[in-house]
């Protein structure tokens, strides 16, 4: 009785000092609960796909490596490990400090590092700059950790799910984690543009035209022609801001992140044809908008940044249009190193749909969409997802980890999908309207069945480990998944001795010599 009481205080003592092992806990072997799903859902996720979607991964996240260890005794024995994966399974880490407590805090950060191996950073322009020319780089006490553990209300909060960004580049960069910038240009006016913007662009004499217009409100509402005659020259000063931002974010960390969304959804303002060096405005759906904006955004960008951080795009438009602006972008000399696809099951109905057997996000159409925007002959992230819980239950909870899985697989398996992003880790700390049940754990930081399921993915089955004899000539072959690795054996003195190499495709080795 009393190992039993000893036992239970020292897991609730884990739970609240934070440093519960979550990895331990998922290498049992906790497995989703296929039952939740109709006999229709796995008619559409068949062994017939599961055993394509298995080939493919092997065939396109795997290479055969060679040890040489020269000197070693004939059948000793090698221990392969892998230390980190070449694909980039991420989510943004908007809630970083943010989260109430301190145990809270540390086991989100945990994540990253331990299941994330990239992150998203957020540089939505109207928190980060909300007051002219004072960019939110360093943290000030509104950004801290005291801050946040005493606040009564969060989301009331402006700067909520948008922390100040020093703090963050450096806990990422120690860590090792591969930093994504969210976003530089984007024109949408709710959460992009800020306020200020209306008065600095607005001479006086305008200003008070424009607001009868709707003032800030008509950026989203005035037609090109209405702008600029209520404010001539508008679009010029619209453009040289939107041109100044991408310029000092571009100086400020410099190959410190190490890519951007540069665009985010723009592809909606494309219309077959691309403006490059206009100061007039195109038809946008975001209202007024310098028409050149995505080219000027991605030119300015590539000019400032280094040549070694990747420039990306990023949508939700999935199709053959986004496919064609990203062709256009290139053939005008824009760089474009990935291009970001966007899946959010924003509403509970659509998992629950899932569930039944209904055909959204089902496999054949997959496999059709990314053959599609594989066209733009550039490297896919699938770089936002939300699979939300239809329901705050064991059901809902294992529904979404059985979507999750199934999902997550066939993503890894295509050869041109490059990275995974999760937007959301934490259950209701979304963008308002957005789902509150769309987490991988609970609003006060427990793993949900979820989260299980891919730290079984990416830190159990995708990650590669084995012992292995070696030949009379020290030789070990052995077929892995991409990444880095860390190899250990004993010399002839008995000795333990190890090398690390990277395992990138068919023939990478790592020769050592013991004699």
């Amino acid at each position: 009785m009393k190992k039993c009481l000893l036992v239970r205080l020292c897991f609730i003592g884990c739970l609240l000092s934070g440093v519960f092992d979550l990895h331990a806990q998922s290498r049992q072997q906790r497995v989703t609960d296929s039952a939740a799903m109709s006999a229709q859902y796995w008619k559409l996720w068949n062994p017939s796909v599961q055993s394509r979607i298995d080939s493919a991964i092997d065939r396109n996240r795997k290479a055969n490596g060679v040890i040489q260890i020269k000197g070693i005794p004939p059948g000793a024995v090698v221990k392969i490990e892998q230390l980190t994966h070449d694909f980039y399974f991420g989510a943004n880490i908007f809630n970083f400090n943010q989260l109430g407590t301190t145990g809270r805090n540390d086991r989100y950060k945990e994540l990253f590092g331990g299941l994330f191996n990239s992150a998203t950073v957020a540089f939505y322009w109207k928190p980060f700059e909300m007051i002219p020319n004072q960019l939110r780089f360093r943290e000030g006490y509104w950004d801290t950790e005291a801050f946040w553990n005493a606040v009564d209300s969060p989301k009331a909060e402006p700067h909520w799910r948008r922390p100040a960004t020093d703090p963050i580049i450096s806990f990422l960069d120690a860590k090792g984690v591969r930093i994504k910038g969210h976003n530089m240009v984007w024109g949408n006016n709710k959460w992009q543009k800020p306020d200020w913007l209306f008065d600095r662009m607005c001479p006086e004499a305008e200003r008070s035209a424009i607001e009868k217009l709707g003032g800030i409100n008509a950026f989203g509402k005035l037609s090109a022609e209405e702008m600029e005659k209520v404010a001539p020259g508008f679009a010029t000063i619209l453009k040289e801001q939107y041109r100044k931002r991408v310029i000092e974010l571009s100086r400020y960390y410099g190959d410190k992140i190490q890519c951007w969304d540069v665009v985010n959804e723009s592809a909606n303002d494309y219309h077959g044809e691309l403006m490059t060096g206009s100061a007039y405005y195109d038809h946008s759906i975001y209202g007024v908008m310098p028409g050149d904006y995505t080219y000027m955004g991605f030119k300015t960008a590539q000019e400032y940044l280094p040549k070694d951080v990747k420039i990306n795009i990023n949508d939700y438009a999935n199709n053959l249009n986004y496919v064609n602006q990203v062709k256009d972008l290139k053939a005008h000399g824009c760089r474009i190193d990935l291009l970001g696809s966007q899946m959010h099951l924003f509403n509970p109905k659509q998992c629950l749909d899932i569930a039944e057997g209904k055909p959204i996000q089902a496999p054949l159409k997959i496999w059709n969409m990314m053959d599609t925007l594989a066209q733009a002959r550039v490297p896919i992230a699938v770089s936002e997802i939300t699979i939300t819980a239809p329901g705050d239950d064991a059901r809902g909870r294992a529904i979404q980890a059985q979507i999750t899985r199934n999902l997550y697989r066939l993503w890894f398996s295509i050869k041109d999908v490059a990275e995974i992003t999760w937007w959301n880790v934490v259950d209701d700390c979304g963008a308002p309207g957005e789902p509150t049940t769309s987490g991988l754990f609970t609003r006060d930081m427990r793993p949900k069945p979820s989260y299980y399921v891919l730290d079984g993915l990416i830190n159990g089955e995708w990650k590669t480990r084995m012992s292995l004899k070696a030949d009379a000539n020290g030789l070990v072959r052995f077929r892995g998944f991409k990444g880095e690795y860390l190899v250990s054996w004993k010399n002839r003195s008995g000795e333990l001795e190890e090398g690390k190499f990277h395992l990138g495709q068919d023939g990478d080795r790592l020769s050592v010599s013991n004699q």
